[in-house]
């Protein structure tokens, strides 16, 4: 936990950045709470600029958020990871500690399970995840906690599908591979979490079922995605990528700056604005 005693500096780094929400989240909690010293800003980092940027970091540092491709790169620069971290190999949170030490979080993976929380979704029987890249693994984790039978991963090889299956018995999932061919049946699961780039799912909107479960897409822009607007049209429960975003970064907020709770409407409200502006 940081001291929020006098001017702080926190920043998102990454590459691509410039179109990251996340100064526009954390500015907006910064002045929801008073911290008038506290400034956010983003950088465009790399894998190899990475270890530069940290170790030139001076004291007035609080903390960092981390987006692709930096979220496994940074840990061998912590002197120290969470479980969630370590779990799914990837961080998103550096905390500076008072005494000096780096230390990784992941608010990705609680951020997955409290915006499902706020929809009404506390269990699942089962689940579908479209997609195995980086975000599947963090999916994986949150449901590891909420699923209490299999999950269903929808992918385009043979790799990516072993990947999954590996992340499964890493995180205690029972995970069952399917070919992307088939990514129709997933929407009979009674939550499907879409974990695809833009454009991926456009061609599962017919297949919406009449009656469907949950929808999770962890887009945020273009919002909303086509497999979005065809799911609420059925009258489908649907968790957007903001929904994600704003969740992990009140974990965020909550970490460098010690105050909690972070002001969770503020900056869903800023977000919002923001999108609505682009």
């Amino acid at each position: 936990m940081a001291s929020n005693d006098g001017p702080r500096r926190a920043a998102v780094l990454g590459s691509p950045i410039a179109h990251s929400l996340s100064p526009v989240l954390h500015r907006a909690a910064y002045a929801e709470l008073g911290l008038d010293g506290w400034s956010y800003d983003r950088f465009e980092i790399d894998e190899q600029a990475l270890p530069g940027f940290v170790e030139g970091l001076d004291r007035t540092w609080a903390g960092l958020s981390l987006t692709m491709p930096l979220k496994r790169a940074v840990i061998p620069l912590l002197d120290e990871i969470s479980a969630t971290a370590s779990s799914v190999e990837a961080v998103n949170t550096v905390v500076f500690t008072e005494d000096g030490r780096r230390v990784g979080d992941n608010t990705d993976v609680p951020g997955m399970i409290a915006a499902l929380r706020e929809r009404g979704v506390e269990k699942a029987e089962s689940a579908a995840v479209l997609g195995a890249g980086a975000t599947a693994s963090s999916a994986l984790a949150a449901l590891s906690q909420i699923c209490t039978g299999p999950v269903t991963a929808y992918v385009r090889s043979r790799e990516r599908g072993d990947e999954m299956r590996g992340w499964g018995e890493r995180l205690g999932v029972e995970v069952r591979i399917a070919d992307w061919a088939e990514a129709a049946q997933a929407l009979r699961a009674p939550l499907v979490v879409a974990t695809t780039p833009a454009g991926a799912t456009d061609g599962l909107m017919d297949d919406v079922p009449e009656r469907p479960g949950t929808l999770f897409d962890v887009l945020y822009e273009p919002w909303p995605t086509g497999l979005a607007s065809a799911w609420a049209a059925r009258g489908g429960p649907v968790i957007g990528g903001l929904d994600l975003l704003v969740h992990q970064a009140v974990l965020q907020v909550e970490q460098m700056t010690g105050r909690s709770p972070a002001p969770l409407a503020a900056m869903r409200r800023a977000g919002e604005q923001a999108l609505a502006a682009r």
